[in-house]
Protein backbone atom coordinates (compact mmCIF):
# COMPACT_ATOMS: atom_id res chain seq x y z
CA UNK A 1 0.00 0.00 0.00
CA UNK A 2 1.41 3.68 -1.23
CA UNK A 3 1.84 6.22 1.51
CA UNK A 4 -0.94 8.57 -0.05
CA UNK A 5 -3.45 5.38 0.56
CA UNK A 6 -1.67 4.97 4.08
CA UNK A 7 -2.53 8.39 4.61
CA UNK A 8 -6.28 8.04 3.35
CA UNK A 9 -6.78 5.59 5.90
CA UNK A 10 -5.92 7.66 9.12
CA UNK A 11 -7.77 10.68 7.96
CA UNK A 12 -10.79 7.94 7.80
CA UNK A 13 -9.97 6.47 11.14
CA UNK A 14 -9.47 9.71 12.53
CA UNK A 15 -13.48 10.61 11.40
CA UNK A 16 -14.14 7.78 12.33
CA UNK A 17 -12.86 8.30 15.96
CA UNK A 18 -14.57 11.43 16.09
CA UNK A 19 -17.90 10.58 15.20
CA UNK A 20 -17.31 7.49 18.09
CA UNK A 21 -16.23 10.22 20.44
CA UNK A 22 -19.21 12.37 19.61
CA UNK A 23 -22.03 9.54 19.98
CA UNK A 24 -20.54 8.84 23.42
CA UNK A 25 -21.93 12.61 24.77
CA UNK A 26 -24.12 11.84 27.50
CA UNK A 27 -26.69 14.75 28.74
CA UNK A 28 -27.86 14.11 31.85
CA UNK A 29 -31.38 16.27 32.88
CA UNK A 30 -32.29 15.53 36.57
CA UNK A 31 -36.04 16.54 36.62
CA UNK A 32 -38.94 16.83 38.81
CA UNK A 33 -42.01 18.14 38.26
CA UNK A 34 -40.92 20.02 34.83
CA UNK A 35 -43.74 19.11 32.10
CA UNK A 36 -43.48 23.05 31.44
CA UNK A 37 -40.09 22.71 30.32
CA UNK A 38 -38.32 19.77 30.00
CA UNK A 39 -39.13 18.75 26.49
CA UNK A 40 -37.86 22.07 25.36
CA UNK A 41 -34.79 21.05 27.20
CA UNK A 42 -34.63 17.96 25.40
CA UNK A 43 -34.80 19.24 22.09
CA UNK A 44 -32.33 22.00 22.43
CA UNK A 45 -29.54 19.80 23.43
CA UNK A 46 -30.77 17.12 20.61
CA UNK A 47 -30.46 20.44 18.18
CA UNK A 48 -26.54 21.48 19.85
CA UNK A 49 -25.17 18.85 20.09
CA UNK A 50 -26.82 16.44 17.15
CA UNK A 51 -25.25 13.07 18.37
CA UNK A 52 -25.54 12.97 22.08
CA UNK A 53 -27.91 10.90 24.05
CA UNK A 54 -30.07 12.65 26.88
CA UNK A 55 -31.01 10.98 30.03
CA UNK A 56 -33.97 12.58 31.88
CA UNK A 57 -34.18 10.96 35.06
CA UNK A 58 -37.61 11.69 36.94
CA UNK A 59 -37.18 12.18 40.06
CA UNK A 60 -40.75 11.54 41.40
CA UNK A 61 -42.47 13.52 39.18
CA UNK A 62 -46.56 13.92 39.88
CA UNK A 63 -47.08 15.79 36.39
CA UNK A 64 -46.22 14.54 33.06
CA UNK A 65 -42.61 15.10 32.80
CA UNK A 66 -41.53 11.43 32.23
CA UNK A 67 -44.21 11.31 29.25
CA UNK A 68 -43.02 14.54 27.93
CA UNK A 69 -39.30 14.02 28.02
CA UNK A 70 -39.85 10.69 26.12
CA UNK A 71 -42.01 12.27 23.47
CA UNK A 72 -38.92 14.64 23.15
CA UNK A 73 -36.66 11.66 21.98
CA UNK A 74 -34.73 11.76 25.44
CA UNK A 75 -34.38 8.38 27.53
CA UNK A 76 -36.37 8.61 30.14
CA UNK A 77 -35.50 6.75 33.70
CA UNK A 78 -36.90 7.00 37.32
CA UNK A 79 -35.61 7.66 40.62
CA UNK A 80 -38.41 7.96 43.44
CA UNK A 81 -35.94 8.47 46.64
CA UNK A 82 -35.82 11.89 46.62
CA UNK A 83 -32.97 14.87 45.85
CA UNK A 84 -31.20 15.87 43.13
CA UNK A 85 -27.38 14.67 44.76
CA UNK A 86 -29.05 10.65 44.55
CA UNK A 87 -30.51 11.71 41.20
CA UNK A 88 -26.78 12.91 39.94
CA UNK A 89 -25.05 9.98 42.21
CA UNK A 90 -27.23 7.53 40.22
CA UNK A 91 -26.89 8.79 36.62
CA UNK A 92 -22.85 9.19 37.17
CA UNK A 93 -23.16 5.41 38.21
CA UNK A 94 -25.34 4.13 35.72
CA UNK A 95 -24.68 5.60 32.52
CA UNK A 96 -21.32 5.01 30.53
CA UNK A 97 -19.92 7.94 28.11
CA UNK A 98 -16.81 9.85 27.34
CA UNK A 99 -18.24 13.59 28.02
CA UNK A 100 -21.20 14.13 30.11
CA UNK A 101 -22.86 17.44 29.58
CA UNK A 102 -24.97 17.80 33.49
CA UNK A 103 -28.09 20.76 33.34
CA UNK A 104 -30.67 21.12 34.90
CA UNK A 105 -34.62 20.75 33.33
CA UNK A 106 -36.12 24.01 33.87
CA UNK A 107 -34.40 25.60 30.55
CA UNK A 108 -32.57 28.51 32.17
CA UNK A 109 -29.78 27.29 30.53
CA UNK A 110 -28.57 28.10 27.25
CA UNK A 111 -28.56 24.87 25.32
CA UNK A 112 -26.33 26.38 22.39
CA UNK A 113 -23.42 26.51 24.59
CA UNK A 114 -23.25 23.22 25.24
CA UNK A 115 -20.84 22.54 21.82
CA UNK A 116 -18.28 25.06 23.33
CA UNK A 117 -18.31 23.73 26.97
CA UNK A 118 -17.71 20.26 25.27
CA UNK A 119 -14.72 21.53 22.76
CA UNK A 120 -13.36 23.34 25.88
CA UNK A 121 -13.12 20.02 27.81
CA UNK A 122 -11.90 17.94 25.14
CA UNK A 123 -9.76 20.27 22.98
CA UNK A 124 -8.15 21.44 26.32
CA UNK A 125 -7.89 17.58 28.61
CA UNK A 126 -9.98 19.04 30.64
CA UNK A 127 -12.34 17.01 33.77
CA UNK A 128 -14.58 19.99 34.32
CA UNK A 129 -16.22 22.45 32.43
CA UNK A 130 -18.26 24.72 34.32
CA UNK A 131 -21.06 26.99 32.84
CA UNK A 132 -20.69 30.18 34.73
CA UNK A 133 -24.28 32.05 34.64
CA UNK A 134 -24.60 35.17 32.89
CA UNK A 135 -27.87 36.93 34.02
CA UNK A 136 -27.28 40.06 31.37
CA UNK A 137 -28.26 42.83 33.70
CA UNK A 138 -31.97 40.95 34.41
CA UNK A 139 -31.79 41.06 38.32
CA UNK A 140 -35.09 39.14 37.96
CA UNK A 141 -33.68 35.98 36.73
CA UNK A 142 -32.36 34.94 40.42
CA UNK A 143 -35.13 34.84 43.15
CA UNK A 144 -34.17 37.36 46.15
CA UNK A 145 -30.79 36.61 48.01
CA UNK A 146 -29.95 33.76 45.97
CA UNK A 147 -27.41 36.04 44.08
CA UNK A 148 -25.56 37.45 47.48
CA UNK A 149 -26.21 33.46 48.83
CA UNK A 150 -24.12 32.53 45.67
CA UNK A 151 -21.35 35.05 45.77
CA UNK A 152 -21.04 34.41 49.48
CA UNK A 153 -20.72 30.66 49.35
CA UNK A 154 -18.47 31.18 46.31
CA UNK A 155 -16.36 33.17 48.91
CA UNK A 156 -16.08 30.77 52.09
CA UNK A 157 -15.05 27.85 49.65
CA UNK A 158 -12.20 29.86 48.01
CA UNK A 159 -11.20 30.15 51.89
CA UNK A 160 -11.62 27.37 52.75
CA UNK A 161 -10.21 25.49 50.26
CA UNK A 162 -8.14 27.84 48.47
CA UNK A 163 -9.48 28.81 45.06
CA UNK A 164 -12.93 30.80 45.12
CA UNK A 165 -15.05 29.41 41.64
CA UNK A 166 -17.16 32.18 40.07
CA UNK A 167 -20.85 30.04 40.20
CA UNK A 168 -20.16 27.38 42.50
CA UNK A 169 -23.82 26.50 42.53
CA UNK A 170 -24.29 26.03 38.21
CA UNK A 171 -26.16 23.02 37.31
CA UNK A 172 -24.71 23.44 33.97
CA UNK A 173 -21.35 21.69 33.68
CA UNK A 174 -19.42 19.40 31.50
CA UNK A 175 -17.38 16.48 32.80
CA UNK A 176 -14.86 13.84 31.48
CA UNK A 177 -15.12 10.28 32.15
CA UNK A 178 -12.05 9.82 34.70
CA UNK A 179 -14.46 12.96 37.10
CA UNK A 180 -17.48 10.60 37.13
CA UNK A 181 -16.05 7.45 37.61
CA UNK A 182 -13.89 8.92 40.20
CA UNK A 183 -16.59 10.56 41.58
CA UNK A 184 -17.41 9.23 44.97
CA UNK A 185 -21.35 11.40 45.25
CA UNK A 186 -22.49 11.02 48.74
CA UNK A 187 -24.82 14.46 48.77
CA UNK A 188 -28.56 13.91 48.63
CA UNK A 189 -29.74 17.21 48.02
CA UNK A 190 -28.51 20.85 46.24
CA UNK A 191 -24.98 20.42 48.01
CA UNK A 192 -23.85 18.20 44.96
CA UNK A 193 -22.64 21.05 42.98
CA UNK A 194 -20.30 22.06 46.47
CA UNK A 195 -19.33 18.61 46.41
CA UNK A 196 -18.62 18.48 42.71
CA UNK A 197 -16.52 21.58 43.21
CA UNK A 198 -14.28 20.26 46.20
CA UNK A 199 -13.66 16.92 44.62
CA UNK A 200 -11.98 19.52 41.83
CA UNK A 201 -9.73 21.15 44.12
CA UNK A 202 -8.65 18.17 46.54
CA UNK A 203 -7.77 16.18 43.75
CA UNK A 204 -6.52 19.37 41.96
CA UNK A 205 -7.56 17.94 38.38
CA UNK A 206 -7.98 20.25 35.40
CA UNK A 207 -10.86 22.49 35.42
CA UNK A 208 -12.07 25.87 33.35
CA UNK A 209 -15.30 28.09 33.52
CA UNK A 210 -17.48 29.72 30.29
CA UNK A 211 -19.59 32.37 30.93
CA UNK A 212 -23.48 31.49 29.60
CA UNK A 213 -26.43 33.53 29.34
CA UNK A 214 -29.68 32.69 32.15
CA UNK A 215 -32.65 33.01 31.87
CA UNK A 216 -35.86 33.15 33.72
CA UNK A 217 -37.90 29.94 34.15
CA UNK A 218 -40.87 29.83 31.85
CA UNK A 219 -44.36 30.13 33.59
CA UNK A 220 -45.71 26.92 35.60
CA UNK A 221 -42.05 26.28 36.09
CA UNK A 222 -41.03 26.33 39.54
CA UNK A 223 -37.67 26.08 41.80
CA UNK A 224 -36.99 22.84 44.11
CA UNK A 225 -34.32 25.22 46.17
CA UNK A 226 -35.75 25.95 49.68
CA UNK A 227 -33.69 29.03 50.26
CA UNK A 228 -33.15 28.58 53.96
CA UNK A 229 -33.13 25.07 54.45
CA UNK A 230 -31.22 24.07 51.79
CA UNK A 231 -28.67 27.17 52.62
CA UNK A 232 -28.26 25.42 55.86
CA UNK A 233 -27.51 21.82 54.57
CA UNK A 234 -25.15 23.34 51.54
CA UNK A 235 -22.94 25.50 54.85
CA UNK A 236 -23.12 21.90 56.62
CA UNK A 237 -21.77 19.94 53.76
CA UNK A 238 -19.22 22.63 53.25
CA UNK A 239 -18.06 22.10 56.82
CA UNK A 240 -18.33 18.82 56.79
CA UNK A 241 -16.13 18.45 53.24
CA UNK A 242 -13.45 20.95 54.74
CA UNK A 243 -13.54 18.02 58.05
CA UNK A 244 -12.52 15.33 55.80
CA UNK A 245 -10.47 17.14 53.05
CA UNK A 246 -8.22 19.09 56.14
CA UNK A 247 -8.80 17.83 59.08
CA UNK A 248 -5.51 19.09 60.59
CA UNK A 249 -6.56 22.68 60.21
CA UNK A 250 -10.48 21.62 61.02
CA UNK A 251 -9.16 20.10 64.46
CA UNK A 252 -6.08 22.44 64.79
CA UNK A 253 -8.71 25.49 64.75
CA UNK A 254 -10.64 23.73 67.85
CA UNK A 255 -7.31 22.80 69.20
CA UNK A 256 -6.31 26.64 69.20
CA UNK A 257 -9.54 27.78 70.59
CA UNK A 258 -9.59 25.57 73.66
CA UNK A 259 -6.07 25.50 74.45
CA UNK A 260 -6.11 29.50 74.22
CA UNK A 261 -9.36 29.12 76.39
CA UNK A 262 -7.17 27.02 79.04
CA UNK A 263 -4.04 28.95 79.29
CA UNK A 264 -5.99 32.51 79.73
CA UNK A 265 -8.08 30.16 82.99
CA UNK A 266 -5.28 28.75 84.00
CA UNK A 267 -3.29 31.64 84.22
CA UNK A 268 -4.65 32.97 87.22
CA UNK A 269 -4.46 30.11 89.28
CA UNK A 270 -1.12 29.06 88.14
CA UNK A 271 0.42 32.68 89.44
CA UNK A 272 -1.69 32.12 92.60
CA UNK A 273 -0.24 28.89 93.47
CA UNK A 274 3.36 29.89 93.06
CA UNK A 275 2.64 33.04 95.23
CA UNK A 276 0.56 31.12 98.03
CA UNK A 277 1.30 27.63 97.47
CA UNK A 278 -2.29 27.04 97.21
CA UNK A 279 -5.44 26.62 94.95
CA UNK A 280 -8.39 29.15 95.91
CA UNK A 281 -10.21 28.62 92.75
CA UNK A 282 -10.60 24.64 92.20
CA UNK A 283 -13.44 24.83 89.50
CA UNK A 284 -11.30 26.95 87.21
CA UNK A 285 -8.41 24.75 87.62
CA UNK A 286 -10.14 22.19 86.84
CA UNK A 287 -12.01 23.83 83.85
CA UNK A 288 -8.24 25.22 82.70
CA UNK A 289 -6.95 22.08 82.63
CA UNK A 290 -10.07 20.05 81.33
CA UNK A 291 -9.98 22.56 77.53
CA UNK A 292 -5.92 21.66 77.34
CA UNK A 293 -6.65 18.47 77.64
CA UNK A 294 -9.41 19.00 74.72
CA UNK A 295 -6.74 20.96 72.91
CA UNK A 296 -3.89 18.02 73.05
CA UNK A 297 -6.57 15.82 71.99
CA UNK A 298 -8.12 17.75 69.05
CA UNK A 299 -4.89 17.89 67.85
CA UNK A 300 -4.51 14.22 67.80
CA UNK A 301 -7.42 13.52 66.15
CA UNK A 302 -6.49 15.90 63.29
CA UNK A 303 -3.17 14.09 63.08
CA UNK A 304 -4.43 11.09 63.32
CA UNK A 305 -7.24 11.55 60.39
CA UNK A 306 -4.93 13.79 58.45
CA UNK A 307 -3.51 10.38 57.52
CA UNK A 308 -6.88 8.78 57.08
CA UNK A 309 -7.73 11.84 54.86
CA UNK A 310 -4.43 11.40 53.24
CA UNK A 311 -5.44 7.29 52.47
CA UNK A 312 -8.52 8.32 51.25
CA UNK A 313 -7.21 11.02 48.32
CA UNK A 314 -4.90 7.89 47.10
CA UNK A 315 -7.92 6.35 46.39
CA UNK A 316 -10.00 8.73 44.65
CA UNK A 317 -6.34 9.37 42.84
CA UNK A 318 -6.31 6.02 41.79
CA UNK A 319 -10.12 5.63 41.10
CA UNK A 320 -9.58 8.49 38.67
CA UNK A 321 -6.20 7.00 36.73
CA UNK A 322 -7.91 3.31 36.99
CA UNK A 323 -11.09 5.09 34.83
CA UNK A 324 -10.29 4.60 31.04
CA UNK A 325 -8.67 7.71 29.21
CA UNK A 326 -11.40 9.59 27.02
CA UNK A 327 -11.11 8.81 23.22
CA UNK A 328 -10.42 12.35 22.28
CA UNK A 329 -6.66 11.71 23.26
CA UNK A 330 -6.20 9.26 20.71
CA UNK A 331 -6.92 11.65 18.27
CA UNK A 332 -3.68 13.58 19.08
CA UNK A 333 -2.20 10.66 18.43
CA UNK A 334 -3.61 9.59 15.42
CA UNK A 335 -3.33 13.55 14.28
CA UNK A 336 0.20 13.27 14.73
CA UNK A 337 0.68 9.65 12.61
CA UNK A 338 -1.08 11.49 9.75
CA UNK A 339 1.26 14.37 9.74
CA UNK A 340 4.00 12.38 9.59
CA UNK A 341 2.89 9.98 6.66
CA UNK A 342 1.59 13.08 4.63
CA UNK A 343 5.81 14.47 5.41
CA UNK A 344 7.22 11.17 4.42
Amino acid sequence: MDRAAQTANLRDALKHSAAAMQSRIAVLVPCRNEAATVAQVVRDFHAALPACVVYVYDNGSTDRTAELARAAGAVVRREERPGKGGVVRRMFAEIDADVYVLVDGDATYDASRAAALVETLVGSDLDMVTAVRDHQGRGAVYRRGHHFGNRAFSALLGGLFGARPADLFSGYRAFSRRFVKSFPGTSRGFEIETELSVHALEQRIPTAELPTPYFERAQGSASKLATYRDGARILAKMIVLYKDVKPTAFFGGFALLFGVAGLLLGAGVIIEFMETRYVSRLPTAVLATGLVLLAFLSMACGLILDSVARGRREAKRMAYLAASAPHFGMNEARSGSVGRAENC
